[in-house]
């Protein structure tokens, strides 16, 4: 089922939770709303749901008007940070629990729900704890049952609410890849909110990035990793060096570093900041007048094969993060205090205006 969202605004008093917010989620598709903590995604998910109200703007499930639907007729399934699975029911009970209530003419039979709910158990590689209390289940066995437990209605959407919040960062990395399988498997159209920048671009099919209740970017996560839209995406989506300047016909002037940006060719002397990723900074032996930054070595962290160089501008005292081959670092054998020329392969500029 595909979800539109059309103008959706929500305000709590004087806070602006969602502002003009539109957005289109594919029939079928994974979709991460991905943001800072209180920038709305959480609400925006919560409307969709029915859970909450907006002040206005339309949610269409499938082209139709749901927005005074309740959540019921949505037929959502809804899977919560902190699980919210009934303590005094069993594991089969739980995943049972949504088909017990439904109304009698919709009811399964008692055999249709011991057959969905096994199968459901299977689904999730837990059909060896329908007998378990959840107390018994570790964090990751419980958030596959609160999973199981939003399937078992055959919802037409999947929303999740920082499903793996509350779960360690290697049994979240397990469970991200699980549910990406899963959802290859099922192709319900899920929605899923998330602070962590790895975690939406390696699991989603398309990723919207929110800040202060906006839609900054929308787009597949190799698009908006490597082609930010803003400031703000850019910042966000991984570690980043900020040279802060004057651009000038093509020209970012930063402290004593000039850097190309061919884009601004017709640009006249206006502050900007160039936006360079560690590992699109070369790392180069130090030789006098040499094109580059000239930045002295402070520490090295080099496990496994990356290392990662942090280094202090001499011109600025500015801290600079670059990221290369450990074997390349091995090459270059620097020492800590040496000068170095730094050479960003990649530049993108934003005017202060919008940065």
């Amino acid at each position: 089922m595909s979800i539109e969202v059309r103008n959706i605004n929500k305000r709590f008093g004087e806070f602006v939770a969602l502002n003009d917010v539109s957005l289109n989620f594919p029939q079928g598709a994974l979709t991460a709303l991905l943001g800072p903590s209180g920038c709305g995604k959480t609400t925006l998910l919560r409307i969709i749901a029915g859970l909450a109200q907006a002040d206005s703007g339309q949610v269409l499930l499938d082209g139709t008007d749901a927005s005074h639907q309740h959540v019921r007729q949505r037929q959502v399934g809804f899977v919560f940070q902190h699980y919210a699975l009934f303590r005094h029911m069993s594991v089969f009970d739980n995943i049972a629990f949504g088909l017990r209530v439904k109304p009698r003419g919709q009811r399964p039979s008692a055999a249709e729900i011991h057959d969905r709910v096994h199968h459901l158990l299977k689904l999730v590689q837990l059909d060896w704890l329908a007998d378990q209390s959840p107390s018994n289940l570790s964090g990751g066995q419980r958030q596959r049952i609160a999973l199981a437990r939003a399937l078992a209605v055959e919802p037409r959407v999947l929303l999740l609410d920082e499903p793996f919040g509350a779960l360690d960062a290697k049994v979240r990395k397990e469970l991200r890849r699980w549910l990406r399988r899963l959802h290859d498997e099922l192709h319900v159209t899920s929605i899923f909110v998330t602070h962590d920048q790895e975690e939406a671009l390696e699991v989603a099919d398309q990723v919207v990035v929110i800040n202060k209740g906006r839609v900054e970017q929308v787009g597949p996560p190799a698009e908006v990793y490597e082609n930010p839209a803003t400031p703000f995406v850019y910042g966000f989506l991984g570690d980043v060096n900020l040279f802060t300047g004057r651009v000038h016909q093509g020209v970012l002037h930063a402290g004593g570093a000039t850097l190309e940006a061919p884009q601004f060719h017709d640009v006249t002397d206006l502050p900007g900041v160039g936006y360079v990723r560690p590992h699109e900074i070369e790392v180069l032996p130090y030789r006098p007048n040499a094109e580059g930054i000239v930045a002295r070595l402070l520490h090295v962290t080099a496990i496994g094969p990356l290392a990662q160089l942090e280094f202090q501008r001499e011109d600025d005292d500015q801290l600079l993060q670059a990221l290369i081959p450990t074997e390349t670092y091995r090459k270059l054998a620097p020492r800590t205090g040496d000068r170095l020329l730094l050479a960003p392969r990649r530049l993108d500029v934003f005017l202060e205006q919008a940065a």
